[in-house]
């Protein structure tokens, strides 16, 4: 009964976010809540609850002060040549801009932190979507699954799980895999030029110059007139086609990242900014100290060293209160849907339901079985939950058969492109809440590359006999 239930969450969850017949946050709190009842552990809700918020209050902490940090680097100008190099290496082509967003996420994941490489990924490249009128989720979704490829790194968390969990060398793990998760990047890469070229066809191609001229503006006034009533700045221009795969973007109040005269900016502590920035992702990289500690520090030293005046430290830290807002909710949000799920047991149902139902005859393929399911398993629950709970029995049962530890371990990294759009991975939540993307837009579009991605990583792993 627990596995029916735990599934019937999970997809009652999915579809509703996905038909948006609920905000994530409402549908993360409340069906994983009525589930809890009808698994008859109600009276236990309160504790579950306060188990997955203490779990994720330091991850909720990070990004809170981490996307302030961030928010005043873009504010005080720090991103600013990044945004105007990509663009004038991009010629303002969307299948340029498409590829190098693939490219820079890749190369800023090297950093190990899904959070931070959407954070900057998204800074740089969200103007370029917005002026070009380009759509946001396929931001969303290459960004997405080139970290999920680069997330396998022994520094990223999975590869260290699996490692832990198996009580194997992380390097041997890894360097096995190259070849095979190269070959997923590569695919990305090529994943990113096909959905360039198709907004190419959409948009056409701009020179420099138009894409960097203002655009006319008109007021449009949103609501009743009078004091309640609210007034918007729609950008004006020819509309660009449809795509049924591709959601249309509301308009934004206009294109940010190259005003060169908003009084935010602070020139003259440019090297300041991009020195103090190195010397956080090296500390977080070194591990110094705790990541929501660094990131804690970090943006009160942005502050208090860019914006003296405390007005204008209110000022910035108002202006980037409703991305704090939408992402620490959207992670104590989660944190209900995880405790629930762990609390009551469904997670080891639904993991015993379907190991037990390997047949017999695939003993043999348990490396192949075990990337298959690392799919969507490690989608539907924390890589926690996989590696540490599910990893080891699949490693048992290829071991009754003459699989080594080895190959499990390796072909538990396949489902990584996709884990990284998966609704209990806080970074998610930043990458959909900095673009302005809805959630169920960026599982829609992205849930199916990144699952060929995945399926791609295990073939060449195959193919190449590492797993």
């Amino acid at each position: 009964m627990l596995t029916i239930l735990g599934f019937a969450m999970i997809a009652t969850f999915l579809v509703l976010i996905m038909l948006k017949k609920m905000s994530p946050i409402a549908a993360l709190v409340l069906i994983p809540a009525l589930f809890c009842v009808f698994v008859g552990k109600g009276a236990k809700l309160g504790d579950y609850v306060l188990d997955g918020v203490t779990s994720l209050a330091p991850t909720a902490a990070m990004l809170m002060f981490a996307i302030v940090y961030f928010g005043v680097m873009i504010d005080v100008g720090l991103f600013d040549p990044i945004v105007r190099g990509i663009l004038k290496f991009c010629k303002a082509d969307p299948l340029r801009i498409v590829v190098g967003t693939a490219v820079l996420a890749a190369i800023v994941s090297l950093d190990g932190d899904g959070s931070t490489t959407f954070m900057i990924t998204v800074s740089a490249m969200y103007p370029l979507y917005k002026r070009l009128k380009m759509s946001l989720v396929v931001m969303t979704g290459v960004a997405a699954m080139a970290n999920g490829v680069m997330n396998t790194l022994p520094w990223g968390g999975p590869t260290a799980r699996a490692a832990t969990a198996l009580k194997l060398d992380a390097s041997d793990i890894f360097v096995p895999m190259i070849p095979a998760l190269a070959a997923g990047l590569l695919f990305v890469f090529a994943l990113a030029y096909v959905l360039g070229r198709r907004e190419r066809k959409r948009l056409g191609v701009l020179t420099l110059d138009e894409a960097l001229e203002p655009q006319e503006t008109e007021t449009v006034l949103v609501g009743a007139g009078g004091p309640g009533g609210k007034e918007r700045r729609a950008t004006g221009g020819s509309g660009a086609g449809t795509d049924a795969d591709l959601p249309e973007e509301p308009e934004d109040e206009g294109f940010q990242g190259l005003d060169p005269d908003r009084p935010t900016l602070r020139p003259k502590l440019y090297w300041f900014n991009a020195l103090l920035t190195v010397a956080l992702l090296t500390a977080m990289i070194m591990e110094w100290l705790p990541i929501p500690v660094l990131f804690l520090l970090g943006a009160a030293l942005a502050l208090t060293v860019n914006f003296p005046n405390m007005p204008d430290q209110k000022a910035r830290l108002g202006a980037h209160a409703e991305n704090v807002l939408n992402v620490s909710g959207m992670v104590f949000a989660a944190a209900v849907f995880t405790g629930v799920l762990q609390g009551t047991g469904m997670v080891d149902h639904m993991a015993t339901w379907l190991v037990g139902n390997i047949p017999d005859g695939m003993g043999p393929h348990m490396a192949f079985v075990t990337g298959v399911l690392s799919i969507p398993l490690t989608y539907f629950m924390s890589n926690d939950g996989f590696y540490f709970g599910i990893l080891p029995v699949l490693a048992e049962a290829g071991h009754a058969h003459g699989v080594s530890s080895l190959e499990i371990a390796r072909a538990s990294l396949v489902g990584q492109p996709l884990h990284m759009s998966s609704p209990l991975v806080p970074a998610v939540y930043v990458l959909v809440g900095m673009a302005k993307v809805e959630f169920g837009d960026h599982t829609r579009f992205v849930v199916k590359w990144a699952a060929l991605t995945s399926l791609v990583v295990l073939g060449a792993g195959i193919l190449f006999g590492i797993i």
